[in-house]
């Protein structure tokens, strides 16, 4: 979901934060839902008129009372199979049917939850040249967004002035009580939901957002221009997604208590079946290997249509290991902050001077005054609730008329500025003066330093399934983003706030993903030829890694390849194109067996082949990572990288590499030179490192980087060098 860093805030306002319920695990034989992969050579028999009567056939022998009834049945554009609730032995008898491949557990997933149009450089509606100009606007494509659905009545998806829908577009649009189809329209164009794994009983069976979530996202992906846009008087300017005149399909899969596995499949497969050409996904969970990961099976094949697939890399951090939607032939999306904040000082009795965050709209505090301050989970009752100020657990006479500190509340600081003041609230003694405390809100500020700057909440690497595939792949805006909101949702969420407003500012990787997602439709408008994995090379090999200040953003565990920089993707000169089967090579390098392959890639595999020709880290990916681990009394340890690069730019050009080893390494690459002739020429090249053991502790780990550039003059193609040393426990 849309998270913040750790934080600690001050009321002024009656906040509350509910917590979402949780699902009840399995014990002894009770029913859990599968999702069950089906022989992707199995033939349907004649005898059944459709997939779905042969596989309810399939289940009438597992009675335990009686036959269990499909949930979801995929039709094969991303997935072969169905979903279904089982008990555990029905699950084993199922499983032994000879068109069965493997059974799946459902698993429950959470949402990852401007100015930043101008800030990537993307200028406005009247820019003459640039990449909104070569793409038309993203017009011709479709944008799917899997998510909380959407509010259609919003400005940012207003129709005036686009074309006829696309003709390639097969999809549809439900129609509900209150979501009718002609909700649907040339921005609009599809419109679906997916609650049969978790069935909602409380919110809208329809795509209507009723959370807000989906709306945002997708408004940040592909909403129009809308002047002036604001929430409750910050952020002021103009709202604009990154493909303004993209349409947009939307899958509503994520509800109350998350989003289900099942669901999420089923609206893969109707994405790729309804003819998308992104589909953009701010959800996630644990990493898990990828022939059980129903975003990573949905997400194969969808590229395998040649569909771009973009997903948020989750709020863990600043933790390590902590990314989420690993799979390689995802492009996975870290948060970056933009040049834009929203500051109010909290101004102590003492003196000191807490910088903190707020878009608190009510009349501002009286100058010159302080008011008495106290920390709401100090007060008599439920302390947990009262410390997060939950709805009715504040006792009116213990914080009237002052201002209260919550875990969560109005202004936000940070986690050791907030327990600075909640040390001074506690050194109060009896006899002295009892703390008090001003806020002083100053608006939006604009041309801070430094950004982009990785944000605290945006999930690290390394990546914890495949470790030779740098994750995050890219960061993008993410923090403090202000993108549509539902005009029946308040803007913080609460029951009891009535406000409505038109936008509203979210933070979370949520928010990242979609820049990516509309960025693409954007590059693949003006690249139609361009495979997905080209174009998340382009972000990739042309992203930046310093700040406004000229100063490195952390390290590649944190931002991957670094800011996605869309005007120098559009002509990246050289791009790391890979097929299909180039990912099941890398499968079989992981050591995945032929069975638990074409559960993901549906394709029959001959790994003996591939895991002669490299390993894993040979993928041709846009960056080159390697773990050593440190056994025996070997002193230096070396790998190599083999890469394709494809010329997309000038037809006869020459690139010169320079290679610059992670610190105290040796990095080499063969050729020195790559002669291009023709654009589509590919060319090999090869780069080898060497190292010598690290001290390290037992169980210790050293991550060094480095980076390998091919240039023409005009083109800079970087690709960063990832090393990390491990000593064994």
């Amino acid at each position: 979901m849309a998270s913040p860093s750790p934080l600690f805030l001050l009321l002024i306002l009656l906040f509350s934060i509910l917590p979402s319920p949780t699902s009840p695990s399995s014990i002894n034989d009770t029913p859990s839902t599968y999702i069950v992969s089906v022989h992707p050579d199995a033939v349907k028999p004649s005898i059944f008129p459709t997939h779905s009567h042969w596989y309810q056939s399939s289940l009438s022998s597992l009675l335990s009372p009686s036959p269990p009834l499909l949930i979801h049945t995929y039709t094969g554009a991303a997935f072969h199979g169905f979903s279904v609730k089982l008990s555990p032995t029905q699950a084993l008898l199922l499983r032994a049917q000879p068109h069965v491949l493997s059974l799946l557990p459902d698993r429950l997933r959470r949402l990852h939850t401007t100015r930043s149009p101008h800030f990537l450089g993307l200028g406005t509606s009247t820019d003459s040249a640039g990449l909104l100009k070569d793409s038309d606007f993203g017009s011709d494509l479709v944008v799917a967004v899997l998510d909380t659905g959407i509010s259609p009545d919003r400005q940012s998806f207003h129709v005036r002035d686009l074309p006829p829908v696309p003709t390639k577009w097969k999809g549809s649009c439900v129609n509900t009580p209150d979501f009718p189809s002609s909700s649907c329209n040339r921005k609009l164009v599809g419109a679906k939901f997916f609650c049969a794994g978790y069935e909602a009983t409380n919110e809208f069976r329809s795509p209507r957002d009723s959370d807000g979530h989906g709306t945002h996202t997708a408004s940040i992906a592909a909403g129009r221009y809308v002047y002036p846009a604001s929430t409750l008087g910050y952020a002021r300017g103009l709202a604009a997604g990154m493909a303004p005149k993209a349409r947009l399909a939307v899958y509503k899969v994520c509800w109350t208590a998350g989003c289900y596995d099942s669901d999420i499949l089923a609206a893969f497969d109707a994405a790729v079946a309804d003819g998308v050409d992104v589909i953009s996904l701010s959800v996630g969970g644990v990493v898990v290997p990828y022939y059980l990961d129903a975003i990573a099976i949905g997400a194969f094949g969808a590229m395998d249509r040649g569909i771009f697939v973009s997903a948020s890399a989750g709020n863990g951090g600043p933790g390590a290991l902590t990314v989420t939607n690993v799979a390689p032939w995802v492009t996975t999306v870290g948060a970056g902050t933009l040049d834009r904040d929203f500051p109010a000082d909290v101004k102590l009795g003492n003196g000191k001077v807490i910088p903190g965050m707020s878009v608190y709209s009510g009349p501002g505090l009286a100058p010159g005054k302080t008011y008495p301050l106290v920390y709401a989970g100090t007060q008599a009752g439920d302390g947990y609730s009262s410390s997060l100020c939950l709805e009715g657990s504040l006792d009116p006479k213990f914080v009237a008329g002052k201002i209260v500190m919550c875990d969560r509340g109005t202004t936000a600081v940070g986690a050791t500025s907030g327990e600075e003041i909640r040390r001074y609230i506690s050194s109060a003694k009896p006899n002295s003066p009892p703390p008090t405390a001003t806020i002083v809100f100053k608006g939006t500020r604009l041309g801070v330093k430094p950004a982009p700057v990785v944000a605290s909440f945006s999930a690290r690497g390394p990546n914890p399934e495949s470790p030779e595939i740098l994750k995050p792949d890219l960061v993008a805006p993410g923090l403090n983003i202000l993108a549509a909101w539902p005009d029946k949702v308040s803007p913080s969420g609460i029951p009891s706030d009535h406000r409505t407003t038109e936008f509203n500012i979210l933070s979370g990787t949520s928010m990242a993903c979609p820049h990516v997602s509309g960025l693409a439709a954007l590059l693949k408008a003006a690249h139609p030829e361009w495979s997905p994995a080209a174009i998340k090379s382009a972000f990739m090999t042309t992203a930046y890694t310093v700040d406004n200040r000229g100063e490195t953003m952390l390290d590649e565990s944190d931002f991957g390849s670094g800011h996605v920089h869309p005007q120098k993707a559009m002509d990246p000169g050289l791009v790391y194109d890979l097929t299909t089967f180039d990912y099941v090579d890398f499968l079989c390098n992981s050591n995945y067996t032929e069975q638990n392959i074409k559960v993901v890639t549906r394709k029959n595999a001959d790994c003996s082949g591939a895991r002669r020709a490299g390993h894993s880290g040979n993928l041709n990916y846009p960056s080159m990572a390697v773990v050593f681990q440190q056994y025996g009394i070997k002193q230096k340890m070396s790998t190599h990288f083999i890469r394709t690069v494809t010329n997309v730019g000038d037809g006869e050009s020459v690139y010169s590499a320079r290679v610059v080893a992670p610190a105290g390494m040796a990095a080499t690459v063969k050729p020195e030179k790559l002669v291009f002739r023709r654009v589509g020429q590919k060319l090999n090249f090869l780069v080898r490192v060497q190292t010598r053991v690290a001290k390290l502790a037992p169980g210790g780990s050293v991550m060094k980087s480095g980076f390998i550039v091919w240039s023409d003059g005009k083109h800079n193609v970087t690709s960063p060098i990832v090393v990390t040393l491990q000593q064994p426990l």
